[in-house]
């Protein structure tokens, strides 16, 4: 198993429990690539993906965070680069780490944490 600095996998639990997903889309990513598409909007609120509506800008701006924190990676195929997304090794050790059932919500220390790391004013 590869290991993590415990400081990112703060960062990466903090942006996971930050962020607008789900547990239903996290075990999705685990099993098969989800495509943008499946996400955003009433499709993705109704598989139980987001706590809220999305635009697709929307979506794809906090999946791309979490890329950058290591949590999900885009998939590849024989093309190239595709629209879907799966889980990284850090973002199955977190979704191993984190159980769905006692998920609470955010702080607003944590959520203010999380922005500054996204502005890049804080690590």
């Amino acid at each position: 198993m590869l290991q993590f600095s415990p400081r990112a996998q703060a960062r990466a639990q903090r942006a996971w429990r930050c962020s607008p997903f789900r547990p239903p889309l996290f075990q999705d990513l685990r099993q098969r690539g989800v495509p943008l598409a499946q996400i955003w909007g009433k499709r993705g609120y109704q598989a139980g993906y987001t706590i809220r509506l999305l635009s697709e800008n929307q979506a794809e701006q906090e999946l791309m965070w979490l890329i950058q924190v290591g949590i999900l990676r885009r998939e590849v195929d024989g093309q190239g680069i595709t629209d879907s997304y799966r889980l990284a090794p850090l973002g199955r050790q977190i979704q191993e780490q984190l159980d769905p059932a006692v998920l609470t919500q955010p702080s607003v220390a944590e959520q203010l944490q999380n922005q500054l790391c996204r502005w890049g004013l804080r690590s």
